[in-house]
């Protein structure tokens, strides 16, 4: 069950579930932990440990905005809370900038990488504008009308062509919104933020996923990352969408879980 963390003032809603390796998920933006339960069913040898950023799901949001510099080291101060000295680290778009900086920041932390459908910020090749108005706002996390018309532009992939595969998605979506301020927090911190140059020195085993037909972050993206960090390998989901996660959850589980188990 999720509980609430003191994080130095800042209480953050937790859930860690499962046994095995400490897997930390940074979620998309104004995302609740919920939304990645189909991709932790599917990683039943990992320990998971996600997590309500503030403003989202059961987290606060912060009285003044973070950049995501300051949120990594509120990760790190949470593993600390939480007896973990090291970690994998999964982030998904928006929380994919925050595995980069976990990982960049505090190296001594972090033992492998997962990023998926993210991008290093900018300079980056953007979205499609439709997907980038939509996700300007967190609308959709409040009207289940709107939510199932734009979805389909959105999140491009699957979701297209099979709606239904968004149900548990939505349900979850609406149990726990973001608050606007909380979702605008985010939106600020990512728009100014980068990793193109530092990549280089992103110093961790680095599994790059993303799919060939995501409006909001192209494939491009993942590209660029698997060129720029030096131990890094690339994975396509075909037809996958931004949602590949958790639409695909039983395809990438098991290269999830491969990657995560080699060297172990």
């Amino acid at each position: 069950m999720p509980e609430l963390v003191d994080v130095g003032g800042v209480p953050l809603r937790v859930c860690v579930r499962g046994r095995g390796r400490p897997l930390l998920l940074c979620n998309g933006i104004g995302a609740s932990l919920e939304l990645l339960d189909p991709l932790r069913r599917a990683l039943p040898s990992v320990e998971t440990i996600a997590v309500d950023m503030p403003g989202s799901g059961g987290s606060p949001a912060t009285l003044l905005p973070r950049t995501f510099g300051g949120l990594a080291g509120l990760v790190a101060a949470l593993l600390d809370r939480l007896g973990y000295d090291r970690v994998d680290v999964l982030g998904v778009s928006w929380g994919g900038a925050l595995a980069q900086e976990l990982a960049l920041r505090h190296p001594a932390r972090v033992r492998k990488v997962v990023l998926a459908a993210t991008s290093p910020g900018w300079p980056s090749v953007p979205g499609r504008p439709s997907a980038l108005r939509a996700l300007a706002t967190p609308r959709r996390y409040y009207s289940p009308g709107y939510f199932l018309r734009v979805a389909p532009a959105l999140y491009g992939g699957a979701v297209r062509d099979q709606p239904n595969l968004l149900a548990e998605q939505g349900h979850a979506r609406f149990l726990h919104p973001p608050s606007v301020r909380g979702y605008l927090w985010q939106v600020a911190a990512a728009l100014s933020w980068s990793s193109v140059f530092r990549l280089p020195w992103l110093s961790r085993p680095t599994l790059v996923l993303a799919a060939d037909d995501d409006p909001i972050v192209p494939l491009a993206n993942a590209r660029l990352i698997a060129r720029l960090v030096p131990d890094a390998r690339l994975r396509v989901v075909e037809r996958g969408g931004h949602l590949f996660l958790v639409t695909h959850a039983a395809q990438v589980a098991p290269w999830i879980d491969e990657f995560l188990a080699e060297g172990a």
